[in-house]
């Protein structure tokens, strides 16, 4: 809480300008607006992004939503009811929906690096990112595989980072992230699936209130293995892992075969499960929950969230974008906050 007793607003990213962010974000105020707001089904949040930009994609769009500069969180968080609050981060050039332009690459980082600033000063309650595109900035000297891996350079973690992807039902951390297939496998190691198990079992605890987490631990090969007939990994390296984590009192279980893990039955058993590499962690998620899934980086000293699709570049501009995926992040992240305040 500030010193008036009012919790600070989320800092909303600007994203990739040529995506769908600003449409969304848009989009997420204008339900927070009205009836929505009386119940607290969107809670405050403040963009930092460029204000001439999202005057002339309201604009464009057809939506009546006023937009108005601040100097300050507090400020905005003040503003909220009445108008979008933009904290001003100018763009280097214009921007065509679908067309991201590296020139504007800098200011898509500065406003992640703003926004864990004013997190971390407490200005901020949490950091909610909207999607990159991660070509524009790789042109524009992004060195880091994606927003998971540079939120934890910022944060100064020395360990890999841990992704969950969350839906109402259904939570999935991939123990190897933003890699090949091919590459992934070597890294399916039990150092790593220690450390994605110790960091998820911790947040659930501790972002998500969950008492005892239990967690479910993929395989990687067809029917984990088959004994070792396809594949000696869950033998030589996963089942070890579960046991240690089993031996550290974390209520782990596994390898359990990754066709029969996600159907409804098998998802009452866990509160997560970790999955051996991206796609097996993403599939089921995006297939039950495609439109309010969202992106939680774990083990992080501040809370972040994001929808969990991409820049859209195909309908930005368009006005068929939905906000559903950020609403749930912001409302995830506002609640993990609260959870760290108690």
């Amino acid at each position: 809480m500030t010193e008036s007793g009012v919790r600070p607003p989320l800092a909303l990213t600007m994203g990739e300008p040529a995506g769908i962010g600003g449409e969304i974000a848009l989009k997420a105020w204008s339900i927070a607006r009205g009836a929505a707001r009386a119940d607290g089904a969107v809670p405050p949040f403040v963009l930092l992004d460029d204000p001439a930009r999202l005057e002339a994609l309201a604009a464009r769009l057809g939506l009546p939503v006023p937009v108005r500069a601040v100097g300050s969180m507090a400020e905005g968080a003040a503003l909220f009811g009445a108008a979008l609050p933009v904290l001003p981060q100018p763009l280097a050039a214009p921007v065509t929906p679908g067309r991201p332009d590296p020139a504007n690459g800098a200011a898509v980082i500065a406003s992640i690096d703003r926004a864990v600033e004013l997190v971390r000063r407490g200005e901020a309650s949490a950091v909610v990112t909207n999607p990159i595109q991660k070509s524009a900035l790789y042109a524009a000297g992004f060195r880091h595989p994606g927003h998971t891996e540079y939120l934890a350079h910022l944060a100064g973690l020395t360990d890999e980072p841990v992704m969950m992807l969350a839906a109402q039902d259904l939570r999935v951390v991939p123990v190897t992230i933003h890699v090949s297939v091919r590459d992934a496998v070597p890294l399916v190691t039990r150092e790593a699936i220690l450390h994605a198990g110790r960091v998820t079992a911790a947040a659930l605890a501790r972002d998500f209130g969950i008492a005892r987490p239990r967690l479910a631990v993929a395989a990687l090969n067809p029917h984990a293995g088959e004994g070792g007939a396809m594949g000696r990994e869950e033998i030589d390296v996963i089942a070890p892992a579960v046991a240690d984590l089993r031996a550290e009192g974390i209520d782990a279980v596994g390898p359990k075969p990754a066709d029969t893990l996600f159907h409804a039955a098998a998802r009452r058993g866990y509160d997560a499960a970790l999955c051996m590499y991206h796609d097996q962690a993403l599939i089921p998620l995006k297939t039950i929950d495609f439109d309010t899934g969202v992106n939680i980086t774990l083990g992080l000293p501040f809370v972040r969230t994001s929808p969990d699709h991409g820049t859209a570049l195909d309908i930005a501009g368009t006005g068929k974008a939905g906000a559903s995926s950020l609403i749930a992040a912001l409302t995830t992240a506002e609640a993990m906050a609260a959870r760290r305040r108690a």
